[in-house]
């Protein structure tokens, strides 16, 4: 019976473990105990043959026994290699399931797109969550407004903090929390960073405007106003004013520049008198641009002629030992766009120059060394004053350069491209300059002034290329070559105590320059906020000829926005905002109105408060047009903030993955 028990146990648990996983460790487990595990026909014969004859298995138990003493020195051998055997198996079953449900999962999972939530103005919730946001913006940038305004602090992840008091700055580095708000500031940065790109100055003039027209806009669309018909009105009322605003303009006289600069540098006449000598010395049309000095002191510099990025080729061609400079007057130029190999090629020129006694300055792509050895020898020896540098500029910009080089100095540039060959031409591609001056890390080039009109045409060309130009960049380097070709470039070296003054004065001196450029382009006006305030006063006589009561309601909304700019200047100056506002309308003067600086009431155009006109125009037009777009939007669409991941507790310097 205890035989006929075994076999039936051991039949029983196979079957079991070919349904069952966690059967499938028992069996492992009693493959180990049992002395041999049979096969699958031998364990069903085994099930037939306990079923039937229990009888001869009782009769037999000395076979058991027998059998037990036979296997009992190799009961680990046979359980060993049994239990590998199964363990290969199951890994194979455990491999496969696998592989089926991740086929399983991989057919179940979908794309889906991020779930957007939805802000509909309802019960004028939504528009008042957008003011929200304008109005934190335009509290913050509105600080910097006015002689008298604060400077805003802005924190830096990397370094010291920014002190600032430009607008467009501080608009740029506010994000607020809620997203509808931060969509609402969004929208009214608009209005200062369009006006920087055209104006460069009046950015928070811009911000204030904008909050002035959303604020009352808002008001009306809440009291049920159609807001389609309010933004015609406010369109139509704006365009009228820009007329009347070129009318007030007039053509800003050099005495004025200074005083233009300095009011858009908060009233810093050191700066605005720089600006101003700047521009007498290089012309209104020429190009002024900035350093960060290394003094604590501000520097004015000219740099007259065309200069660029390129020094000598070689110290041998030096001629002022002490300045370590190559300097030439009366020296002819050639110019080659492309690599000069051998000095063969030039034999006719170098000749010629040897001959005529003249100077040579020879610029080229590149001079490989059989020819500059050629040429330095020559110079060593005496017999040829000459010296020679790579062309300024890679690419297609090294050829535009090399053209405006030859206009400047009356040459012609040696290229294959017209047929000319570097061996076969002779003097009459020369150029000459009236004085050349050459060191390690740059080149000076002054005409001798016999090429006027050939420059003039060649500075009108690249202008009408500035027009189309679209990247920043590239009008940056068209003005750049302007300059130099229309004869000097101001540099203006801003110095300060500390880092942090040097940022915040770079950027008044930058809008000082920026508003000066725009003066001279559609001339001046009263500052101080007065031609807006005498702006307002028009508006009665435009709303004559709007079509309906509600494109009326729109230019009354324009009437009551042109007074925030000016009260805001009073109040950041610790004066009653409307108090100033009646006064000055109270006087028919059209120049009289609150100076901020000196806290009196006087003539301002006498005083020296002056905007550019080009400033206020865009002003008025990117405020009008945020303000539009703002008015006639009923839902507001945001992403659903996702939740953050906690990362799980662990050492952070631990790269083993434990805790992750």
């Amino acid at each position: 019976f205890s035989v006929s028990l075994l076999e039936a146990s051991r039949t029983f648990v196979f079957l079991i473990s070919l349904s069952s996983p966690l059967s499938q460790a028992s069996f492992c487990l009693l493959s180990v105990l049992l002395p041999q595990p049979p096969s699958m026909a031998a364990m069903l014969g085994g099930l037939n043959s306990t079923c039937t004859g229990s009888a001869a298995a009782l009769s037999a138990p000395s076979t058991f026994t027998k059998h037990t003493a036979l296997h009992s020195h190799q009961g680990k051998l046979h359980s060993l290699s049994s239990f590998a055997a199964f363990s290969s198996c199951m890994k194979v079953r455990h491999l496969n399931r696998d592989r089926w449900e991740s086929l399983s999962a991989t057919k179940l999972v979908q794309t889906r797109a991020m779930a957007k939530e939805l802000y509909f103005n309802k019960d004028g919730s939504t528009m008042k969550k957008l003011q929200a946001g304008v109005n934190k913006l335009a509290d913050v940038v509105g600080v910097t407004l006015g002689p008298k305004g604060r400077n805003v602090v802005l924190e830096s992840k990397y370094g010291s903090p920014k002190i600032v008091h430009d607008g467009v700055t501080v608009a740029k580095e506010i994000e607020l929390e809620d997203p509808v708000e931060n969509i609402g500031a969004k929208l009214v940065r608009q209005a200062a960073a369009k006006t920087n790109d055209l104006a460069g100055d009046g950015t928070t003039t811009s911000v204030v405007l904008a909050q002035g027209l959303i604020a009352e806009g808002v008001k009306v669309v809440a009291a049920g106003a159609n807001p389609i018909q309010i933004t015609r009105g406010i369109d139509s009322t704006i365009k009228q004013l820009v007329k009347e605003l070129k009318g007030l303009s007039k053509e800003v006289e050099d005495s004025e520049l200074a005083d233009v600069a300095a009011v858009s540098a908060g009233n810093n006449y050191e700066i605005g008198n720089m600006i101003a000598e700047a521009m007498s010395k290089v012309g209104r049309k020429g190009v002024v641009t900035l350093e960060e000095g290394k003094s604590a002191e501000n520097n004015l510099y000219v740099v007259e002629g065309m200069q660029f990025d390129r020094g000598y080729i070689s110290p041998y061609f030096i001629t002022d030992n002490e300045k370590m400079s190559v300097e030439y007057t009366s020296c002819k130029l050639l110019l080659v766009d492309k690599k000069i190999t051998t000095a063969r090629d030039m034999i006719g020129i170098l000749e010629d120059a040897i001959r005529g006694g003249y100077p040579l300055l020879i610029i080229a792509e590149d001079i490989e060394q059989e020819a500059l050895a050629t040429l330095v020898v020559n110079k060593l020896r005496g017999a040829l004053k000459v010296a020679a540098l790579k062309a300024p500029g890679f690419g297609e910009r090294k050829s535009q350069y090399l053209d405006d080089i030859a206009i400047l100095t009356g040459s012609t540039v040696v290229r294959d491209e017209i047929g000319l060959s570097l061996d076969k031409v002779g003097r009459e591609v020369l150029g000459t300059a009236a004085k050349v001056e050459l060191t390690k890390d740059s080149t000076t080039i002054v005409g001798d002034g016999t090429t006027q009109d050939a420059v003039a045409k060649r500075v009108t060309q690249i202008r009408s290329l500035i027009e189309t130009a679209e990247q920043d960049y590239e009008k940056e380097k068209l003005n750049e070559r302007i300059a130099k070709l229309s004869g000097g470039v101001a540099i203006i070296q801003v110095g300060a105590q500390t880092e942090t003054e040097l940022k915040e004065k770079k950027l008044r001196v930058e809008d000082a320059l920026n508003a000066t450029k725009a003066a001279v382009e559609e001339g001046i006006i009263v500052g101080g906020g007065l031609t807006l305030l005498r702006l307002a006063t028009k508006v009665d006589a435009i709303k004559a000829t709007l079509d309906n009561d509600e494109q009326k309601i729109g230019a009354d909304i324009v009437k009551r926005a042109l007074y925030y700019p000016l009260k805001l200047i009073a109040k950041n100056a610790g004066v009653n905002g409307s108090v100033v506002v009646e006064k000055v309308l109270s006087s028919n003067n059209p120049k009289y109105g609150y100076n901020a600086a000196s806290g009196n009431y006087e003539d301002l155009m006498a005083a020296g408060i002056i905007d550019p006109a080009k400033v206020v125009r865009c002003c008025l037009e990117h405020a009008a047009s945020v303000a539009k777009t703002f008015l006639t939007s009923d839902v507001v669409v945001v992403d659903i903030k996702e939740p953050e991941a906690v990362p799980m507790g662990g050492n952070p310097m631990d790269n083993s993955g434990y805790g992750y």
